[in-house]
């Protein structure tokens, strides 16, 4: 059995440990079942939850057993970490629509045969808690002192914490003994951030009779320019394609800093290290081919194989040379009607459109800039029309700064 903790370590991914000595002995013992939790507030997971999903990733391969928990009662109350203000608290029927694209994405990293990974699902005994019993028998061991002292809740009451989010850290906990008492799980990870919650879980496993479980997290990852993994300027990146385009996703690997291409490797891919060190030993223009194998690598991982060679070769087209190649059915695109060309239509609106840019005032300010392109041809004024004669093989591709692309297919 591969040891995983220096996996973890060489991977970026182990920033501290309950008791490492402790962990790394059982470990030695023989496969440990460890947990992770993703709540579904939303309807997709982000390249922001990958750096867990990636972490029990590489912890299964190096022969240990995870739990994926979709968080299905603990999303009805929200986790204040790391938020400024309460979470919008979700309807039974969105929640559930939630889970499940949770679990498809889930499998994409993870081996759920019989004997390997499981899914569970923390609504299966959170729902069934009466209240009064979840107050005499696990609100009775938390102390209300050491609760305010995490960085989670002082940051919170600046801002204002709701009573219904003061109780997250319990049912975090509770899932813990929960799931050692279910499958033997002796392990959780996280984000650094979630340290509090989590030495919690440990505290009450103990208390209430559970074995000795141990808790590992990994650093909280920012890009080099000091971002939110996951962030750009249109939001979150999603798994989901109907969220965030298969193109738009592998743009995004394919831009990341050159300081950044090494670490990403690592975490978010099964190269060996040996094969990662050779990729990105050079930062002359040899970095770009890397970024091209890290974008690859991490679309083939989520999307498939098929739509990874789709998007690097829409890419290569509208990116590896001058003008505008043939391939390019995977950049985003919507029909455009050849009726609106013919009395012309402001550039300004057609960027809003694509969504290359979020507003008007935006748009006019890229144009003003020399940051906007139809067909590789600068628009050089705000008040520029786009007509038929824009069209180049029936179609009007606009770009915004250098990576940002949208094609209008022109129809009727």
């Amino acid at each position: 059995m591969t040891d995983a903790l220096t996996v973890m370590k060489q991977r970026g991914l182990f920033q501290q440990c309950s008791d490492e000595t402790g962990l790394a002995k059982l470990m030695a013992a023989g496969p440990v079942s460890l947990y992770c939790g993703f709540d579904p507030t939303g309807p997709s997971l982000t390249v922001g939850h990958l750096v867990p999903v990636m972490a029990m990733a590489h912890l299964q391969r190096s022969g240990h057993r995870p739990v994926a928990l979709v968080g299905g009662g603990t999303c009805r109350i929200g986790d204040p970490t790391g938020k400024s203000e309460m979470r919008r608290l979700l309807d039974d029927k969105t929640i559930a629509e939630n889970s499940l694209g949770f679990r498809g994405q889930l499998e994409k990293f993870l081996d759920f045969s019989p004997g390997k990974a499981i899914m569970a699902d923390n609504a299966q005994w959170l729902l069934q808690l009466n209240y009064i019993q979840m107050l005499r028998e696990v609100g009775v061991h938390f102390s209300v002192n050491r609760m305010l002292a995490f960085e989670t809740y002082k940051m919170r009451l600046e801002t204002g914490l709701s009573f219904i989010e003061f109780n997250y850290i319990l049912l975090q906990s509770y899932d813990f003994m929960k799931l050692n008492q279910l499958h033997g799980v002796r392990l959780q990870v996280g984000g650094d951030d979630q340290w509090g919650n989590m030495v919690s879980g440990i505290d009450l496993t103990r208390r209430m009779g559970g074995d000795e479980v141990f808790v590992l997290t990994f650093p909280l990852l920012t890009t080099s320019d000091g971002k939110k993994m996951g962030k750009t300027e249109k939001g979150a990146i999603y798994l989901d394609p109907d969220k965030t385009p298969v193109f738009e996703f592998y743009q995004y690997w394919r831009n990341v800093h050159d300081d950044d291409v090494a670490k990403f490797f690592k975490i978010f891919t099964f190269l060996e290290l040996q094969e990662i060190e050779q990729l990105t030993e050079h930062r002359d223009q040899r970095i770009n081919l890397a970024k091209e194998r890290l974008a690859w690598e991490m679309t083939a991982l989520v999307h498939g194989k098929e739509q990874a060679d789709q998007a690097r070769g829409a890419a290569q087209s509208a990116f590896g040379a001058p003008g505008i190649g043939a391939d390019v059915s995977a950049i985003p695109s919507a029909e455009l009607s050849g009726s609106r060309l013919e009395a012309g239509v402001p550039f300004v609106d057609l960027l809003v459109e694509s969504g290359l840019v979020p507003s008007k005032r935006e748009a006019r300010q890229l144009i003003q800039q020399g940051g906007a392109t139809v067909n590789e041809t600068k628009i050089d004024s705000v008040e520029a029309l786009a007509t038929s004669k824009s069209v180049v093989d029936g179609a009007l591709f606009l770009r915004a700064g250098k990576k940002r692309l949208f094609r209008f297919v022109v129809a009727g």
